[in-house]
């Protein structure tokens, strides 16, 4: 049954980017003067949260990554390296290859749809592949600019995980999320860049076993200053609420921060 769900949701996908994706010789002729989009991420983060579970316990972690954009024709990929911040978890330090594409439909009306529909391979290398928690996960995400009064967006994402390969020790993983955003940018005279409010309710459709239910609420605080021509630094505080206790037992109160250039 899993494989037939997959198999649809492939043949979905290649649709979409099919028909998304065909370009006429103007745009090829444009792509051939645009430049490959390289940008360098280096994030904190004080408590490694996963989807509301806490990932290391108590520690933070720390997340380089390489986002590689195809001279601007919506395709591209990202490679992140996590681990944790303390000793002890050497083992769950993990590589994310992801490619992407994104793009937008309905341009020009209220209802312009952003999405960005990416498939990742999440792998431990300090542990055997069928012994450890190594997996695919797609991600569907949407948000819609325009339907709102200006500067609310709502937005929407599902993420499917599961076993990256047949007879796996944690083979009872496979399941859904589903996370649903408003979030807002509250311009100041205090900054140059607005105040990026969010609020983000998830409910877990069967991940890893848990109940189907909903499983957390974020809310969050963060804006973007601009070091230099192509360096930024994107600070953030965030407070999320637990909503069932498989999931995380208690609340969390955690900071994001960002270092982000484009070369």
């Amino acid at each position: 049954m899993q494989k037939l769900i997959m198999r649809k949701v492939f043949l979905i996908v290649a649709v979409v980017i099919a028909g998304m994706a065909g370009l006429s010789y103007a745009e090829e002729a444009q792509i051939e003067k645009k430049k490959l989009g390289v940008i360098f991420d280096l994030t904190y983060m004080s408590k490694y949260l996963s989807k509301g579970a806490e990932g290391y316990g108590q520690q933070g972690a720390l997340f380089k990554t390489i986002d590689l954009d195809f001279y601007s024709t919506g395709f591209g990929v990202k490679v992140t390296h996590r681990n944790a911040l303390a000793s002890g978890y050497v083992d769950k330090q993990r590589f994310d290859y992801r490619p992407y594409y994104k793009n937008q439909l309905f341009k020009g009306t209220s209802y312009a749809t952003n999405y960005n529909i990416s498939c990742g391979y999440e792998h431990y290398p300090g542990l055997a592949r069928n012994a450890s928690k190594t997996t695919w996960e797609w991600i569907f995400d949407f948000s819609w600019p325009d339907i709102m009064p200006k500067g609310f967006v709502p937005r929407y994402t599902a993420h499917y995980e599961y076993p990256a390969g047949s007879g796996y020790v944690h083979n009872d993983i496979t399941g859904w999320v589903h996370r649903f955003r408003l979030s807002y940018d509250l311009n100041t005279s205090v900054i140059p860049q607005p105040l990026h409010l969010t609020s983000d309710v998830a409910y877990n459709d069967g991940l890893g076993g848990k109940a189907h239910d909903w499983s957390y609420a974020t809310f969050g605080l963060s804006t973007k200053l601009k070091i230099a021509e192509n360096l930024s630094f994107i600070p953030g505080i965030y407070h999320q609420m637990s909503m069932d206790d498989s999931i995380n037992k208690r609340d969390v109160t955690y900071c994001i921060l960002s270092m982000k250039y484009k070369f």
